[in-house]
């Protein structure tokens, strides 16, 4: 069971845990983790920032006031209508130790890495899956003076970390298309799959995914949805029976566009999160899994000619786009021919995913 990535009380403000991961410092008896997340406080429910971004999206989706009042729009929608809180003294529990993560820059986020004694995490690990281990991080925000009315408790929130050994078979996985039914090519559908539905998995991968699993396969998901959908995203996953792994999404922010109406993806940041990955685990072999509607396939290509070594194969499902599929096929037999033989492949069924998984040695 997942655990709830933001604190109780959003009113003082809340915490968004970053769900990441913790790798052995070589040489030594010690794990070294990373705690990372995001301080911030809901915005008043007049403010003009609430209000212009809900306007926009209502025009947007071409929807009437009744639906989108629901809980699945006030809950998601509410994620992105907040102050960032910057400056905010962070401290994690973690593994038996009380530690100073530092201060809360000015987009609310904070990370630091942690050095933690090897007998101290695995008698505080849980275990989450075959070869899936998990260590619990409580994590608080100090008040700050000027805003305490009546002494309001300061934020916390309990999240986990995912141990992972130095050797073995990872997932780097996308989201948005390749196990959740985002549709990001069609604009409207994809602010409507994210503010307005519940979410939905990809057929089949969830079995393709667990079964993986069970083979002690770790996962780190690498995507363009933005970290506001964390709670969001950990609820579903949670619910749909997707391994849980650390995430490593976008800073968006309501001024980065149109208020709401689009997401961005980056490539280049996209490759490098994936390769700091790899970096942390120089012995693991990595199954990179995304889908043909966006930059997935150019990115894990790049990434699989610079690290052959550690790139056991690239796997894509082929979704309906605005090319025509037979377009889309070429581009993914150009990219596969500057590539090892064998090692991109294209799926549509998730079957045929867990095969070439398998099957590529």
């Amino acid at each position: 069971m997942a655990s709830d990535p933001t604190s109780s009380d959003p009113t003082d403000g809340m915490i968004v845990f970053f769900p990441t991961y913790a790798r052995r410092i070589p040489g030594e008896r010690r794990w070294r983790a990373t705690v990372a997340g995001m301080v911030a406080r809901p915005l008043p429910e007049k403010s003009r920032r609430r209000v212009l971004a809900r306007a926009v999206l209502k025009r947007i989706l071409d929807v009437e006031d009744a639906e989108i009042d629901t809980d699945i729009f006030r809950r998601r929608a509410g994620a992105f209508f907040f102050q960032r809180l910057a400056g905010r003294p962070v401290r994690a529990t973690i593994a038996g130790r009380s530690i100073d993560v530092g201060i809360s820059d000015r987009a609310g986020h904070f990370e630091t890495e942690i050095s933690l004694d090897e007998n101290d995490v695995d008698s505080r690990c849980t275990a989450g899956g075959a070869g899936c281990r998990w260590l619990p991080c409580e994590v608080e925000v100090a008040a700050d003076d000027g805003d305490d009315e009546g002494g309001s408790t300061p934020p916390t929130t309990v999240g986990r970390i995912q141990c992972v050994d130095d050797e073995g078979l990872s997932v780097i996985s996308d989201i948005d298309d390749t196990v959740k039914i985002t549709n990001v090519a069609r604009r409207r559908e994809l602010l409507a799959n994210t503010f307005l539905r519940e979410f939905a998995a990809v057929p089949g991968m969830v079995e393709a995914y667990r079964r993986l699993v069970e083979e002690h396969t770790a996962f780190h998901y690498v995507s363009a949805s933005p970290w506001q959908l964390v709670p969001s995203l950990c609820e579903f996953f949670d619910g749909a029976g997707l391994p849980a792994g650390s995430m490593h999404l976008k800073l968006f922010r309501l001024k980065d566009s149109t208020p709401l109406g689009r997401l961005p993806s980056r490539k280049r940041s996209k490759r490098r999160t994936i390769e700091r990955i790899m970096d942390d685990f120089p012995q693991r072999r990595f199954i990179l899994v995304g889908d043909s509607g966006e930059r997935d396939p150019e990115v894990y290509a790049a990434v699989a000619r610079r690290r052959p070594e550690q790139v056991r194969s690239v796997l894509i499902r082929q979704v309906d786009a605005k090319p025509s599929r037979e377009k889309v096929r070429a581009r993914l037999d150009r990219l596969a021919g500057k590539l090892p033989e064998g090692m991109l492949q294209v799926f549509t069924d998730a079957t045929d995913l867990l095969r070439e998984a398998r099957g590529i040695s």
